[in-house]
């Protein structure tokens, strides 16, 4: 591996950070290894071998030679880095394990059998790669009457420890922590206490939490009016607390520490395509996919920063180089479906009934970059509509040709979208996510999900154990050096700060255009998650970075317009909240 030259030397400003990072992560985490941990498998091996294990699902259907027409073009688009599918796949399509899915819920009912079941099966599910989500709100509160042992309850939270011990025993296939998704309804009467729960030290570390907001409950918080708490069991009225204290509380908890999360439960279910099975409570571990108990889902994203194409002085996106890799996509996440094994088969059962998938995006702040777009701009807005609207009607088209093909899902016989659209089959229930895809963004060399830049230069930490991952951006070191600006000074500051704010002798262009997450206002956040929820089937995971001086009051004004925009879930992290947190701003290695 090359080694990038020290930052601040002219002329040797090649942008390998990325790329050493990528080979980094694949070598530690996805590519073959013998009995002895040597590294068997190149990163193009890799690709074939997934290429050609998902494509042999085709013969299912379709028999013939087509499934190596198939391994060829998911072989194109994943080596020239266009669409890569979620973790599992990469590491465990064509070997042993089989287990492609990274996202799964699991049910949590008020027993013992039943609790004791999920961790077992939550064990069984991370030792696999996957990551799971759980809706706590049937457990019953702490205190109340066990009338079989007549004990008393000891409470959601308490089980959750449970789960959280367990989670710290099992690496996910072997490679890395698992990971959780802890939900609660804001009416549960152990709510304070959820809401409180990670807020003294390391408490529930491999968990994510959130709270399952309600669109009354919101109301009541912005009127300041009482609402009442539901005893989980019996439904029976259990207290009543004030909604904007509630809210506020929940505020402060996530400026302190980033946690709890909200999730809009009434926003969430309106798109719900097959109500007929349940309401959705529940998501994955990062937020943007809601399941139902023991659904599953295949993710993959398309990396924007490859789809633009320039000529007469300009750059453009390439729409049919997007509409050629959706449709690839689609194909490739529909096989997965049927080429995986499934960790339980309640598992298999319902995720082969309703077929969802989700196809997101990554490399946005490098697209917008390329495009001359700063990303807090009404510009980047529209575009993103745009985009994802684009993606989204592309995607349906294709999960209707293949339903012509090889049948709808079946629970599209129960789903009101038969009657809406005529009748017309569709092969997934859901087509679209947008994930945070952060370790497959690190192998693409672009930035995560539809998140802006976090720093110009950065580190990451707790990616590959204790090992520092350093970043800085290859796209401006090469202007910077095509506009003769890679002066020591300048490079200096910018791996010290992560960002180019206080160089205002810079062209205006250059700093709005390189615009970090920190400098970016909160509502212009959240206005771009609302802008790619308008057209993602299920939810949208993206965090709010805000400044380490932000106030409380700034996290109220964010959830509140989460709301009112129809995101289906927010969260905030304010920097420096945490002892120790996964990226850091500036890169001592760097200079």
């Amino acid at each position: 591996m090359t080694k990038a030259g020290k930052v601040g030397e002219r002329g040797d400003l090649r942008p390998f950070f990325r790329a050493s990072n990528g080979s980094k992560v694949l070598e530690t985490r996805y590519l073959k290894k013998d009995p002895h941990g040597k590294v068997i498998e190149s990163a193009e091996e890799m690709f074939r071998r997934v290429a050609e294990d998902i494509a042999q699902v085709d013969l299912q259907y379709e028999g013939g030679d087509m499934w190596k027409t198939s391994a060829d073009e998911f072989y194109a688009v994943m080596s020239r880095l266009e669409f890569l599918p979620n973790s599992p796949t990469l590491m465990n399509a064509g070997r042993d394990l089989q287990q492609l899915s990274a996202c799964f819920v699991l049910p949590v009912d008020d027993s013992l059998d039943s609790i004791f079941e999920a961790v077992k099966n939550t064990a069984l599910i991370h030792k696999s790669g996957g990551g799971t989500g759980f809706s706590f709100s049937r457990v019953r509160p702490r205190g109340d009457r066990v009338r079989s042992t007549q004990g008393v309850a000891s409470g959601p939270v308490s089980f959750m420890q449970v789960f959280d011990a367990a989670t710290d025993a099992v690496k996910q296939g072997g490679t890395r922590r698992g990971a959780n998704m802890g939900v609660l309804r804001v009416d549960h009467p152990d709510i304070l206490e959820f809401i409180d729960a990670k807020s003294h030290g390391e408490g529930l570390a491999n968990f994510n939490i959130s709270v399952a907001v309600t669109d009354a409950f919101m109301e009541d918080a912005m009127t300041g009016t009482d609402y009442t708490l539901l005893h989980p069991r019996t439904g029976a009225p259990a207290g009543h607390l004030n909604a904007k204290e509630v809210f506020r509380r929940l505020c402060l908890r996530a400026w302190e520490c980033g946690e709890p999360g909200m999730l809009f439960l009434d926003a969430i279910n309106r798109s719900n395509p097959t109500p007929a099975l349940g309401n959705l409570e529940c998501t994955n571990p990062c937020g943007e996919q809601p399941l139902l108990p023991y659904e599953s889902c295949n993710l993959g994203s398309i990396n924007l920063s490859r789809i633009t194409a320039s000529g007469r002085g300009r750059t453009v996106v390439d729409y049919p180089r997007l509409a050629r890799t959706v449709r690839t996509a689609v194909r490739f996440l529909d096989n997965v479906i049927d080429a995986n094994h499934y960790p339980l088969p309640q598992i298999a059962a319902i995720t082969k009934a309703n077929r969802k998938i989700g196809l997101g995006v990554m490399g946005w702040a490098d697209m917008l970059i390329q495009l001359g777009i700063p990303y807090d701009s009404d510009i980047a807005l529209a575009l993103a509509g745009k985009v994802m609207g684009f993606i989204r009607r592309v995607g349906h088209q294709a999960s209707c040709e293949i339903a012509i093909r090889r049948g709808p899902f079946p629970n599209f016989v129960r789903c009101p979208d038969r009657q809406a659209r005529g009748g017309t089959p569709r092969r997934n229930a859901t087509i679209t996510t947008i994930a945070p895809a952060g370790t497959i963004s690190i192998i693409a060399g672009c930035s995560s999900g539809i998140e802006p830049l976090f720093g110009l230069s950065y580190s990451r930490n707790h990616v590959l154990g204790g090992v520092e991952l350093p970043e800085i951006h290859p796209l401006l070191l090469r202007e910077l050096a095509a506009r003769g600006l890679d002066a020591p000074e300048i490079l200096d500051h910018m791996t010290r700060t992560g960002s180019l704010a206080g160089l205002d002798f810079l062209p205006e262009d250059l700093r709005r255009r390189y615009v970090t997450a920190l400098e970016i206002a909160p509502d212009r956040h959240v206005r771009m998650q609302a802008a790619f929820q308008k057209h993602s089937d299920n939810a949208v995971s993206k965090t709010v970075n805000l400044p380490h001086e932000s106030k409380p009051e700034d996290v109220e004004t964010v959830f509140r317009l989460a709301g009112e925009l129809g995101c289906k879930g927010i969260t905030v992290y304010r920097d420096r909240c945490r002892d120790t947190q996964v990226l850091n701003l500036g890169c001592a290695t760097c200079a």
